[in-house]
């Protein structure tokens, strides 16, 4: 008779010892809406299957800066290089107003800003767009920052638990989280359906998220936002090569690419990280009053509601941004923690829940209370 011995389960996270609160949030947007015809159109897509993606997206409009036109009313093809301008155009310009109009909501000034994180999937720029911000809004030169670059649509609650350990060892100090999603920079003009499905889907938008902890932070009564308590995290090896972006030898650019069978895989795992993110707090699913999910596409939260058995009122404000925005990668979640606030209808004592999905395959999660 033979014992096996078995590795012992890794512990679940840990309660966050000096929570951080969440003060403030902000949104934006770059200047031109499309209708999913109206995108259609300017590509001069006619692929029946192509149009159906689109029009069966469950997304009404998006922000979009889409390339110039030639003599013949055509869209030009950007290069990688247009591209990246775009990029850091768009970026630095959505980034400010998101930051500011952050910051007002949370009562404070550029002047009160000690560490500034900036997330992004859409460009890759050297310095990062976090010093580059911190020259164009003049926000102090001895302001910590970081970026996160390439993570995708989950990169958002990956920045945020950074962020919060950032803010635990600096009590009283405001910290940022901005996502910066310049998706237009993105965009592959072909008729292939691999481009179809990304084509179809992300919008321009950036978001800004703000925290402190510690003496300086508001009380519970007083504060708009509420505490975060834990994060967990799943990655999904097996499916590392199901949503990537990478350089595409054909067009001489890099591309997105989803596999069609994503949702599924995703949804598939939430169970699993949403489990692991209430061990240990005697909290069951019953218990968490809000849910903010990525809006990640419409089979993507349908995945997720039927295997977390949410109902449609619980992923309101995803629903909502999707069919308002599109997905806008890593700050999408952020819109709708913003639409829920604005309802005004979260209570003192209540629990919420933060969850993104992206590239690995991953899905973040953290749990908040008011």
């Amino acid at each position: 008779m033979t014992t096996e011995l078995l590795a012992p389960a890794a512990p679940a996270p840990a309660l966050l010892v000096h929570p951080p609160r969440i003060l403030g949030v902000g949104t934006a947007v770059t200047a031109t809406s499309y209708s999913q015809e109206e995108v259609l159109d300017a590509f001069e897509i006619t692929d029946p299957k192509i149009q159906s993606l689109f029009r069966n997206s469950a997304i009404d409009r998006r922000n979009l800066t889409l390339p110039p036109v030639d003599d013949t009313g055509s869209r030009i093809a950007e290069p990688q290089g247009d591209l990246l301008d775009k990029h850091k155009a768009l970026a630095i310009e959505m980034g400010a107003e998101a930051l500011r109009a952050c910051l007002k909501r949370a009562g404070a000034d550029l002047s009160d800003l000690r560490h500034l994180c900036v997330v992004t999937s859409t460009g890759f720029l050297t310095p990062g767009l976090s010093a580059l911000l911190i020259r164009e809004l003049g926000i102090d030169r001895h302001c910590s920052r970081s970026d996160i670059v390439g993570m995708g649509c989950n990169a958002g609650l990956n920045a945020l638990n950074v962020v919060a350990g950032w803010s635990a060892a600096h009590p009283g100090e405001l910290a940022v989280v901005l996502c910066a999603e310049a998706c237009s920079a993105a965009y592959a003009m072909d008729a292939t359906m691999r481009t179809a499905v990304v084509n179809s889907l992300f919008g321009d938008g950036a978001s800004a998220i703000a925290l402190m902890s510690g003496p300086g932070a508001p009380e519970p009564a007083d504060a708009e936002g509420p505490s975060i308590l834990k994060f967990a995290s799943c990655i999904i090896p097996e499916a590392v090569d199901a949503m990537r972006y990478d350089w595409d030898r054909t067009q001489g650019r890099f591309s997105f690419y989803l596999d069609p069978l994503i949702p599924y895989v995703v949804g598939a795992h939430a169970e699993i990280v949403i489990d692991r993110l209430l061990e240990g707090t005697e909290l069951r699913r019953s218990d968490i009053r809000h849910w903010l999910v990525h809006s990640g596409g419409k089979k993507v939260i349908d995945a997720v509601v039927v295997n977390l058995g949410l109902t449609r009122d619980d992923v309101r404000h995803t629903v909502g941004v999707l069919r308002d925005h599109g997905n806008m990668s890593s700050g999408s979640f952020l819109f709708s923690y913003e639409r829920l606030l604005d309802e005004g209808i979260a209570e003192p004592g209540e629990y919420g829940v933060l969850m993104t999905m992206g590239p690995g395959s991953t899905l973040e999660t953290a749990l908040v209370q008011w």
